[in-house]
């Protein structure tokens, strides 16, 4: 991102490489897209993701949903 995208109050949604514990900014910005919701998530409160998928989740119920659908457990 540069300067002038910060002075005009734009954000830019970052590309993430998820890894476990950890995660590595390939591209920067912002934020993540939750795989589920949709929503915005800031980068300094991403907390859930799958390693396997590489994909990231809004929160710890989101996270398990997604474990569950992708094994093809009913919930």
């Amino acid at each position: 991102m540069n300067r002038f995208e910060k002075l005009l109050g734009k954000k830019r949604q970052a590309e993430v490489e998820y890894l476990d514990g950890e995660y590595n900014v390939l591209f920067p910005g912002e934020f993540v897209i939750c795989a589920l919701s949709g929503v915005e998530i800031p980068l300094d409160q991403l907390k859930y993701w799958s390693v396997v998928h590489q994909q990231a989740y809004a929160s710890a119920d989101l996270a398990l949903k997604a474990e569950k659908q992708q094994r093809g457990i009913e919930s």
